[in-house]
């Protein structure tokens, strides 16, 4: 059996967005200002990256685990996180 990729493992899961409340909300002038920036390298879904010098977040693709509020600094301030509505979010369909 072949192992898969965190790619791969990821494109097995469904994801609902919610276009009407995001269910993480950051707040970019408090992150411009965070050096390390934990959530780039400890996000298991590769969510928050750098561009172009300034934080990049999109909530499609979230598995929902806190991760990005646990390592964050400023949490709570920063990084807004709350469960999604009843029927959106991550459906997990393997494993």
């Amino acid at each position: 059996m072949k192992r898969l990729t965190i790619e791969q493992l990821l494109g097995v899961n469904k994801f609902v967005l919610d276009d009407e409340q995001a269910h993480i909300k950051v707040n970019k002038q408090i992150c411009s200002g965070c050096q390390p920036k934990p959530c780039t390298f400890a996000c298991p879904a590769s969510l928050f990256s750098i561009k172009d010098g300034e934080l990049s977040f999109d909530y499609a693709g979230c598995l929902e685990c806190g991760t990005c509020r646990v390592v964050c600094p400023h949490a709570g301030v920063a990084i807004e996180w709350q469960y999604p509505r009843g029927g959106f979010g991550v459906h997990y369909r393997y494993g």
